[in-house]
C-alpha cells in the first residue's frame, strides 16, 4: 500500500474514533467529508416547530449559534414545517432559540441567499416557494436528502450525475496531466485496501475524492463548479442509487478501468466505465434518467 493510502486510512479512523491530531485533516480536501456519523445540532426547544432538532450540514458546520441557526431554520423549510409564505418574525426567532439579533440576523440573510427566505421593507420577512430555491446549493441537497423529499432528491441526484460524470470522464481523458492521474491512481489503491480492511469511511471519502478530481479535471469550468454537487450527492444518497455507494469489487473494478481509459486518452472508453459505474446495482434502474409517464 502507498504511503498516501496508508495515511489517509489511519486519518480516517482517527477523525472517526476523535483521536485526529490538531491539523491532521487539514491536508485531504475530503477530509470534512460527511461520512458515516453526524454531530446533531443543539436542542434549543421542543415545544414548537420552531424548536426542532435538526442535523448539522456541511455548509453551516464550525460556524457557532449563527451556523447552528441557519441549519435548524434550512432544514424545517426544506422539511414543509415551515410553509411557502410563512413570516418569519426575528424576535420570535431569537426568542425561541435563545439568540441575539445579530445572530437570527446573519442567519436568515444565509438563507435568502439560498433562496429560503426573501426579506421585503413593510412586508417582513417570509419563505419562499420551491421553485425560488437555489437546489444546487450543498446544505439544499442535503436538507432534501433527509427530509419528506428524500426520494425526489435521490432520483434527481442520480439523473444529475448520470449527465455530469460520463461527459466529465470523457473529456477529462485529453487531459493527461501525470500528477492527476497519479492521484486517481492512489484514490482506487486506497478504496480497494479501505475495501479488504471493512473500512467503509475511508473508501467513501477516497471515492468522493475521486469523482470531485475527475470533474475538475475536465477542462470546463461550468462542470467544475458542479463537482461540488457530485460530492453532496455521494454523502447524502441515503442508499444504492449508484456503484459506488457500496463498497465491492465491481465498483472498485469500474473505477479502476476509467483511470486506464484516462491514461490511454480513451475518451469514450472512461465515458463507457462511468456508465457502468453508475449501474452497478439492479435496483439503480428506479432512477437511471427514463421517460416519465405523463
Amino acid at each position: 500500500m502507498s504511503t498516501l493510502a496508508h495515511t489517509m486510512t489511519t486519518t480516517a479512523r482517527s477523525a472517526d474514533s476523535g483521536l485526529t491530531g490538531p491539523g491532521e485533516l487539514d491536508r485531504y480536501p475530503y477530509a470534512d467529508a460527511l461520512v458515516g456519523g453526524r454531530a446533531g445540532a443543539p436542542v434549543w426547544g421542543t415545544d414548537s416547530e420552531l424548536g426542532r432538532p435538526g442535523r448539522r450540514s456541511a455548509g453551516s458546520r464550525g460556524r457557532g449559534l449563527h451556523g447552528q441557526l441557519v441549519q435548524q431554520l434550512g432544514q424545517m423549510i426544506v422539511s414543509g414545517d415551515l410553509g411557502a409564505d410563512r413570516p418569519l418574525v426575528p424576535e420570535e426567532i431569537g426568542q425561541r432559540f435563545e439568540v441575539s439579533r445579530t445572530v437570527v440576523r446573519e442567519s436568515l440573510r444565509v438563507l435568502e441567499a439560498k433562496g429560503l427566505v426573501s426579506a421585503r421593507p413593510n412586508v417582513g420577512t417570509r419563505v419562499r416557494p420551491v421553485s425560488d430555491w437555489n437546489l444546487l446549493d450543498p446544505d439544499i441537497i442535503e436538507w432534501r436528502a433527509f427530509g419528506p423529499q428524500r426520494d425526489d432528491q435521490r432520483r434527481e441526484l442520480s439523473e444529475l450525475r448520470w449527465t455530469i460524470e460520463p461527459l466529465a470522464a470523457r473529456l477529462a481523458a485529453g487531459h493527461g496531466r501525470e500528477d492527476v492521474q497519479q492521484r486517481l491512481s492512489d484514490m482506487v489503491e486506497i478504496m480497494g485496501h479501505a475495501m479488504g480492511q471493512g473500512d467503509a469511511l475511508t473508501f467513501a471519502r477516497a471515492d468522493a475524492e475521486f469523482h470531485s478530481l475527475l470533474i475538475q479535471v475536465a477542462g470546463n469550468r461550468m462542470l467544475e463548479h458542479l463537482s461540488g454537487i457530485v460530492s453532496a450527492a455521494l454523502q447524502v444518497s441515503g442508499g444504492p442509487v449508484a456503484g459506488c455507494e457500496r463498497p465491492n469489487e465491481a465498483s472498485l473494478g469500474h473505477h479502476g478501468r476509467i483511470v486506464d481509459a484516462l491514461a490511454g486518452g480513451d475518451g469514450a472508453a472512461a465515458e463507457a466505465a462511468m456508465r457502468q459505474l453508475l449501474t452497478v446495482h439492479p435496483e439503480v434502474e428506479r432512477v437511471v434518467p427514463a421517460p416519465r409517464e405523463r
